[in-house]
């Protein structure tokens, strides 16, 4: 049946038996292709019935439908004129795992972060409404958008402009309760009905012409009257208070019913609606029912177990979850903080072993930030795990809630750098570039490690301000194990970095992760031209950077090569250059060129901006010749 369906206005002619079997085989392409590709599995296999639901209602050119996030919307692809392409699902070139605007005008609007699809489709309903463009608005979203602040200040203001606008929850932490049964699907249909309305309607409408004397006890009493009947039954009447007409819980698998209550509230109601499903996260493949956090997101796997392919050494996640544990077990003074990412930083058995002293904030990173900022002002040390994309969503909380009071709270940014297939929305390529203009922000970027277990121990005694450590997605190199490691021991102090190698024609910066590049680059260059004068610089110390070494390289050395996976823009070499101006070495940037980067695996976005070895040293070749030494 799936073949069948190359366009979205072909869902509508389905029977509901057809379209249980259509959502059958759109769960078996989801798993077929994620299986290959990896993927946001589970989420997406939880919301096929009620996206298909949606398309057998609505027309999705005419009535635009917002996610939130996007781990959700596979089916909506695959259902979208996007079938045939679906193989090509987070890989370059290929589909996105997110909405994008520029993949297909079926999507609404581009999302990657979370929280955000009431505000852009009450933007959407106000612009169509002033135009006199035809056609509903759907914001869909997760249960876990809604512990974002901007979820909240959307629904206050749409309930404020009561425009026509359905929010569409889906909630997929919850098992299917006593609400959704017999007496709630009768309230539900009752509350959607066209009779219900229209009698309410004429009510209201006839009372408007009474006095104010008898017309707010009036409104006021059938109100109450309303609500409580409704109070016996909704657990979530607070959308009822900021506005919204409230339906639900409803079984978000039933594919007629959903149809029903979605026709009922496209020809019955007007004004915001929420509309609460809920759903099983994983649905339809067994193993991602029983542990929908790993299947949340996740890399290949075998379609007949469900097992990933087996990994030889730690993360860096599991590196900095190991030594928070060995840290708070010495010192009671240490809180830990995530917003919604225990297990992707970390943090899942410090949550288990210290549970008084660990705080996941749910989506909601703006709040994390001042939360261990006033932690910290009574003496404790909070380290905030978050991702490099979503801190970005709390900049003014750093600057001033934390800064701008010189507090001792730890931000530990994981997946700093290029992030591979979950695309521009996912990068930390930006984070340098708005955090070292943070007056009194101490900067570590380790390239090791041990480098960021000794930046944790350090952080954890500084007490001058805030410390930022940032390390990359994926596997942490050893030290110890590396072929050109120092032989003597080093250890971690204030704006102090590594010296590799000492040379004075040409200098090589590698930033954290970008160390690794840089040693390559060094061996690539030291073999072709062995009587080369090369330095090799591990900065580790971004902000204050090693004014010591840097003052001897823009002394005695012709360039100056400095690799980093951040925006140019602003980013460490951006920094050099600002201070070094005046010197005749000229320093030469490698990072992320003035784009969004797209998705792919990471080596090969990293081909494409000439960030490897090879190419770096393909692309100096005539600097290399110029030397009089060769």
């Amino acid at each position: 049946m799936l073949e069948r369906i190359t366009k979205p206005e072909q869902v509508k002619q389905l029977n509901f038996e057809e379209l249980s079997v259509l959502a059958a085989e759109v769960r078996e392409r989801i798993i077929e292709v994620t299986s290959i590709n990896g993927g946001h599995v589970a989420s997406s296999l939880g919301a096929t019935d009620f996206i298909i639901a949606l398309l057998k209602v609505f027309d999705p050119l005419v009535d635009q439908i917002v996610f939130d996030v996007g781990h959700q919307t596979y089916a909506y692809k695959i259902l979208t004129e996007r079938n045939n392409h679906f193989d090509t699902l987070r890989t370059f070139g290929g589909i996105s795992g997110f909405p994008n605007i520029f993949e297909s005008p079926f999507d609404a609007f581009s999302v990657g972060h979370a929280s955000t699809s009431i505000s852009a489709a009450l933007g959407i309903t106000v612009s169509k409404a002033l135009q006199g463009i035809h056609g509903q608005v759907i914001a869909v979203l997760g249960d876990g958008a809604l512990t974002g602040g901007l979820a909240f200040e959307a629904l206050n203001h749409a309930g404020h402009l009561q425009k026509d606008l359905i929010v569409i929850l889906n909630d997929n932490k919850m098992s299917i309760s006593r609400n959704v049964g017999a007496l709630h699907r009768y309230m539900s249909n009752v509350l959607t009905s066209k009779s219900y309305n229209v009698v309410k309607n004429q009510i209201w409408d006839k009372t408007q012409r009474l006095s104010d004397k008898y017309k707010k006890p009036i409104i006021y009493g059938a109100r109450k009257i309303e609500e409580s009947i409704m109070n016996v039954f909704v657990p979530n009447i607070i959308f009822e208070d900021l506005g919204f007409k409230y339906i639900g819980p409803i079984d978000g698998h039933d594919i007629p019913y959903l149809c029903k209550i979605f026709m009922s509230v496209k020809e019955n109601l007007r004004g915001p609606v929420f509309i609460h499903l809920v759903t099983k996260k994983g649905k339809g493949l067994a193993y991602a029912e029983n542990n929908a956090l790993k299947f949340h997101g996740i890399a290949s796997y075998s379609y007949l177990t469900g097992e990933t392919d087996a990994v030889h050494g730690a993360s860096w996640s599991t590196v900095f979850g190991e030594k928070i544990n060995a840290l708070a077990e010495q010192d009671n003074k240490i809180v830990a903080i995530t917003a919604a990412m225990a297990d992707g930083t970390g943090l899942s058995k410090y949550s288990e072993k210290y549970e008084e002293r660990f705080f996941d904030v749910g989506i909601a990173e703006a709040h994390a930030v001042t939360l261990a900022a006033g932690l910290a002002i009574k003496g404790l040390k909070p380290f905030v795990a978050v991702y490099s994309t979503f801190l970005q969503r709390a900049f003014d909380q750093i600057l001033h809630d934390v800064a701008l009071q010189k507090l001792p709270v730890i931000f530990c940014i994981d997946r700093a750098g290029i992030v591979g297939e979950d695309g521009a929305t996912h990068h930390g390529v930006f984070d340098l570039s708005y955090l070292q203009l943070v007056p009194g922000l101490v900067i570590i970027a380790p390239a090791f490690a041990e480098e960021l277990e000794q930046a944790m121990e350090w952080a954890s005694l500084y007490s001058e301000g805030p410390v930022v450590l940032r390390y990359p997605r994926g596997f942490a190199p050893l030290k110890k194990a590396s072929t050109m490691a120092l032989p003597n021991t080093f250890s971690i102090s204030l704006g102090v970095g590594e010296v590799w190698r000492e040379g004075n024609f040409i200098a090589i910066s590698g930033v954290g992760h970008s160390f690794s590049i840089a040693c390559e680059l060094f061996t690539m260059i030291h073999a072709k031209y062995p009587d080369l004068s090369i330095q090799l610089i591990n900065p580790l110390f971004i902000k204050p950077y090693d004014r010591v070494v840097y003052d001897k390289v823009y002394s005695k050395c012709k360039y100056h090569l400095v690799i980093e996976e951040n925006s140019q823009i602003g980013g460490f070499a951006s920094r050099l250059c600002l201070d070094y101006h005046l010197s005749d070495c000229k320093t030469i940037p490698f990072g992320i060129p003035d784009i969004f980067l797209s998705h792919g695996k990471t080596e090969l976005l990293r081909e494409q901006i000439a960030l490897s070895g090879e190419l770096i040293f393909a692309k100096i070749g005539n600097i290399l010749e110029s030397n009089p030494e060769i």
